[in-house]
């Protein structure tokens, strides 16, 4: 059982009814938005998102649940795309409830598996993609020491506007120097 501790969280795998928990305690948040707005939760989508974390988990991708130490879900965590032959990926994030949002959750969360992702899978590069407006997501990443790498300019079109990309990546010596 992979199982990574952190100081207020852990992380570990996801289970059926975490994933309908996640799924269902889900809280868009328009003043930090993503590039997903996921509309028409329901339990069968729910299963579904768990199948295909089944399907792909290990292989090209690494998807953990993040856990309160309380064992309560909160969110998932995941290096996806991995490219062993080159030894890159890309992490994502979420935290479900906005009441759990900006409390240092998810940045825990990005240090453990960026620990795990350099250390244990042999990684050398790591990036991550959040929007102009999500300045939440782009705090997160430059504390985890992520350098802005690029800008998509006018890429993401959501809640009736363009917004930009932004890229920002980490690489292995970078996260062995912080």
């Amino acid at each position: 059982m992979l199982k990574l501790q952190g100081n207020d969280i852990y992380l570990a795998l996801l289970e059926r009814d975490h994933c309908k928990a996640l799924w269902n305690d889900f809280e868009y948040d328009f003043d930090n938005p993503t590039e997903e707005l996921n509309i028409g939760h329901s339990d069968e989508k729910a299963a579904g998102w768990f199948d295909e974390i089944q399907k792909l988990q290990g292989d090209v991708n690494v998807r953990l649940g993040i856990f309160l130490n309380n064992g309560s879900v909160i969110g998932d965590v995941a290096l996806q795309n991995i490219d062993r032959v080159n030894r890159k990926c890309s992490i994502g994030m979420g935290i479900a409830k906005l009441e759990n949002r900006s409390k240092g959750y998810g940045q825990q969360a990005l240090k453990l598996m960026l620990h795990y992702g350099f250390q244990y899978l042999g990684l050398e590069r790591i990036t991550a993609n959040t929007l102009d407006v999500n300045i939440g997501a782009q705090r997160s990443l430059e504390k985890c020491g992520f350098a802005l790498e690029g800008r998509e300019r006018k890429s993401v079109y959501l809640n009736a506007e363009m917004h930009d990309r932004l890229n920002y990546a980490i690489l292995k010596e970078e996260y062995l120097m912080s």
